[in-house]
């Protein structure tokens, strides 16, 4: 298999997995792909769910949610926005990326992360889908039936690979943005401001573990970001890629989010029920739209279900010989599999995996961009990207990484599990700041160690 695709994009399914795309080959010109893709992507029930979290599991009220929303949004989609410059830049998938900084062995546990990853959002995706279609039938099509439509629907679409996603994706936020737009006049007499409860230690770790849920929510595109867009040109403005990908992560899950707290108000569940109780007073029309709000899951577990391929391919030059369409489809049969279970206990499900998300995502993120700003200072040896024995070794990566999962432990604030210094903060249930130290202390041992393997190694 050469390592570098010279022709141009497939007609059919997409043959070509993560290997690199030549300059030449780089026929994606609609830089506006950049915003729809990701505007899509999250202008989708699921965004809603989340929305819904801060009055039912955190207690919080409108104006400490709202700021919750903003803020940690938009700390979110910057590691997303700066990596989808990376894609017409370097030709590149995201994962195979990692390499530059982890090295071929430390390539592949990224790439494992990220395929559980994949799977975990496309089986929380498919339980939301798979609650509407149960609600608007009133029970006579069960969870389970909802969830393997959907997963149907998203499998056809993302096996044929980027030319259909994209196709999929530029106008797939359409019909969301009115449906979104009619349940915000019909509940709008009906939802409440609901006041911030009092300013205490409880208080603020339920703000700062709702953040938490957040900011997984947002970050959890980086590590598929370059995907999009790795066959725009190689002169595609860099800014004009970074704020086109902020602003299509960022709007709709602020608006969406928002959208989610303030109906709960009104109706006090979460999901798929939550959406089909908002439409319920417009009849035969309101399941209509239901049924159009089920099928949004599919725009957002397209990326997932794509990644997913290309994530497997980074695992060995074996798995890279099977083509990503096989995985895509292999995938799909594993988080159908997880979903049915799952769905019995929807909330606690998607706000305990939403953090999970943000807890590898933050130290990964931090050691690529510090790769890239510091000790690369934006030059790659693209050409490298294949061969072992150029990569770096990775071992100041991966013991960043690992340092920064031991904050993770120690920060961590979950159902089954309070890290010792989260306790601290707010015993017995603790404050969950796991993402935030896993952060700091990856970031300041890869300063540490990125030198000493340079000086060791030489690359």
């Amino acid at each position: 298999m050469s390592d570098i695709v010279t022709i141009p994009e497939e007609r059919g399914i997409e043959i070509h997995g993560i290997e690199r795309v030549a300059p030449t080959a780089r026929t994606h010109v609609r830089i506006f792909d950049n915003f729809t893709m990701w505007l899509s992507a999250n202008l989708v029930i699921s965004t809603v769910a989340l929305g819904a979290l801060a009055n039912q599991v955190f207690g919080l009220g409108f104006w400490d949610g709202l700021a919750v929303i903003v803020i940690f949004n938009a700390l979110g989609v910057l590691p997303v926005a700066f990596f989808s410059t990376l894609g017409p830049k370097l030709g590149l998938r995201q994962m195979t990326i990692s390499r530059f900084s982890f090295g071929w062995v430390g390539g592949i546990v990224m790439a494992l992360f990220n395929v559980a990853a994949c799977i975990g959002w496309s089986a929380v995706n498919v339980i939301v889908g798979g609650q509407l279609v149960a609600a608007l039938s009133n029970g006579a099509i069960p969870r389970w039936a909802g969830i393997l439509v959907i997963a149907l629907l998203t499998t056809l679409v993302s096996i044929y690979g980027y030319r259909y996603v994209h196709r999929y994706e530029r106008f797939a936020w359409i019909p969301m943005a009115i449906i979104f737009a009619i349940m915000t006049v019909v509940a709008a007499p009906h939802m409440k401001i609901v006041p911030t409860p009092a300013v205490n230690a409880a208080w603020f770790a339920s703000l700062i573990s709702f953040g938490g849920a957040i900011y997984g929510f947002a970050t959890g595109w980086s590590s598929y970001a370059a995907d999009y867009n790795v066959r725009q040109p190689e002169e595609t403005p860099a800014s004009r890629v970074f704020w086109l990908t902020f602003l299509g992560v960022f709007l709709p899950c602020v608006a969406l989010e928002t959208l989610g707290m303030l109906l709960t108000s009104w109706i006090p569940k979460g999901g798929g029920d939550l959406l089909a109780g908002v439409l319920q007073p417009l009849g035969g029309f309101g399941t209509v739209l239901l049924v159009l709000l089920a099928l949004s899951v599919v725009a957002n577990n397209i990326p997932n279900d794509y990644s997913l391929g290309l994530s497997i391919q980074v695992v060995g030059r074996s798995l890279q010989r099977v083509p990503r369409a096989v995985w895509t489809l292999i995938g799909a049969v594993i988080y159908v599999a997880i979903a049915l279970p799952a769905a019995q206990n929807f909330n606690q499900t998607l706000e305990n995996f939403l953090l999970l998300i943000a807890y590898w995502l933050g130290p990964w993120s931090i050691i690529l961009i510090l790769e890239h700003f510091v000790f690369r200072h934006g030059v790659y040896n693209v050409d490298d990207w294949n061969t072992p024995e150029k990569l770096p070794i990775g071992w100041a990566a991966l013991v960043a990484m690992v340092i920064g999962l031991i904050g993770v432990a120690l920060g961590a604030a979950q159902v089954y599990y309070v890290g010792p210094l989260a306790r601290l903060v707010n015993p017995p249930y603790g404050m969950d700041i796991g993402f935030e130290l896993g952060i700091v202390l990856a970031a300041i041992a890869y300063l540490l160690l990125r030198p000493i393997e340079l000086r060791q190694t030489g690359r």
